[in-house]
């Protein structure tokens, strides 16, 4: 930026590079601002925000105190630069016991062969492993740390990740699951998943 206060050319290019390496909203996103409008509350995370635009909708429709994080430095300026916390995290790692009412996460979910995975932000959004499940897993495995004993989860869920075998770990893990949201599409079925202790 310059002396004035104006962008450069290097600052506009380096938002530039930054916005494509930043999931950017798409189907999956507002299928789970949808469902997180009608069912996020009180103290509320979305996991793995990207751009910041679920948890900006559900800041500004809803009452709930809405955080965000993501492991992508270029993630969290965006998510700020929409009026929401952001913190730069793996997950729900730096988050304290029982402290979340709601958490909403739009997992990478596409199964990716490991010789053609290259390692930059965009693949990590986007890649959910061979199974599409290698971030899912550990979520579910370490999520319900975090929630308060009513707290709830929403989940969005790909047919190509293999939604049984998600139902099956979530259930593993002490929830029960109530399907809120599908939409399906020519290549695969959209679900949004909320999990709440059974």
């Amino acid at each position: 930026m310059t002396d004035d206060g104006s962008d450069t050319l290097a600052d506009l290019a380096d938002r530039r590079g930054a916005e494509r390496a930043v999931y950017q909203p798409a189907e999956d996103s507002r299928l789970l601002a949808e469902a997180a409008v009608e069912h996020a509350r009180g103290r509320t995370l979305e996991v793995g925000t990207g751009s910041g635009w679920v948890a900006e909708r559900i800041a500004t429709e809803t009452t709930a105190t809405v955080i965000a994080s993501d492991p992508n430095p270029a993630a969290c300026r965006e998510v700020r630069d929409r009026g929401v916390p952001a913190v730069r995290a793996d997950l729900v790692a730096p988050f304290r016991t029982d402290s979340l009412d709601t958490v909403a996460f739009n997992p990478p979910y596409l199964p990716t062969d490991p010789d053609n995975e290259w390692d930059d932000w965009m693949e990590r959004a986007l890649s959910g492993g061979e199974s599409g499940r290698a971030v899912i897993d550990p979520f579910l495995d370490t999520v319900g740390r975090v929630l308060r004993p009513d707290g709830i989860v929403l989940l969005l869920v790909s047919s190509l990740t293999g939604f049984e075998a998600v139902v099956d770990r979530a259930e593993r893990n002490g929830f029960a699951t109530t399907t809120v949201r599908q939409e399906s599409y020519p290549f695969e079925t959209l679900s949004i998943l909320r999990l709440d202790f059974e």
